[in-house]
């Protein structure tokens, strides 16, 4: 990571398979921003969260995530680049055969960690943070909507990324619970954790105001203003 720089893309096409989606992308996320993702379905939004996390390959122009060159990305790295980020999807992906702790540990197990009381304060302390240390017991189909996003984004704090990718976070949620699960991302923004939230609710941007990306015509641009 360069100085507070999180994510750094300069000169960048991002293609999906030889389709070119978005050219000539320049973007900085520094640490501790909140940042909006807009744009229609299909105006690239998905890809550079892709670019981003690995999913796509970067092959012209510069591009960072944390440490990592995404233009020298190999496979085996991939892994170590997500352990950096945290990201929330729309639909949980929660694993319904286990208690939430037991998603937790899954994780936490799957990215290196073998010390028991490890986990378990690791566990324990990403409940706090979201308001769900009563929970860890619970299944996921006995929690809310908004219950089984917090242990989501529970999940993606849990290896202290710098840069936390939110794809339509609130989708499936009530206006309410929406705001409620902003809240809680600006909190961690706060505290120094990127947040980049890809959505198409307006309403929610209005009420918490912040930087704004677009993506329009295979480009993206910067500091939109919402008409």
């Amino acid at each position: 990571m360069i100085g507070n720089t999180v994510i750094s893309l300069q000169n960048t096409d991002i293609f999906q398979q030889k389709h070119l989606v978005l050219s000539d992308v320049n973007l900085t996320i520094n640490k501790g921003e909140f940042v909006w993702l807009i744009g229609q379905t299909g105006s690239g939004k998905s890809s550079l969260l892709k670019i981003i996390y690995g999913d796509l390959h970067l092959t012209t122009g510069e591009g960072h995530a944390g440490s990592y060159d995404l233009k020298k990305l190999a496979n085996k790295d991939i892994p170590f680049l997500r352990r950096k980020l945290g990201i929330v999807f729309q639909d949980f992906q929660l694993l319904s055969d286990r208690t939430v702790e037991k998603n937790l540990e899954f994780v936490l197990k799957a990215t290196g960690w073998k010390d028991k009381t490890k986990i378990n304060e690791r566990t324990r302390d990403v409940l706090e943070k979201v308001g769900l240390r009563s929970k860890l017991k619970k299944m996921p189909h006995e929690l809310s909507g908004g219950e089984q996003q917090r242990v989501v984004i529970a999940r993606a704090l849990l290896n202290e990324p710098e840069l936390i990718l939110a794809d339509e976070p609130t989708g499936n949620l009530d206006p309410d619970t929406s705001e409620e699960i902003v809240m809680l991302l600006k909190q961690i923004s706060m505290g120094g954790t990127a947040v980049l939230v890809a959505t198409h609710d307006y309403h929610i941007i209005r009420t918490f105001p912040s930087r704004i990306i677009k993506c329009e015509n295979g480009k993206i641009l910067d500091n939109v203003q919402l008409v």
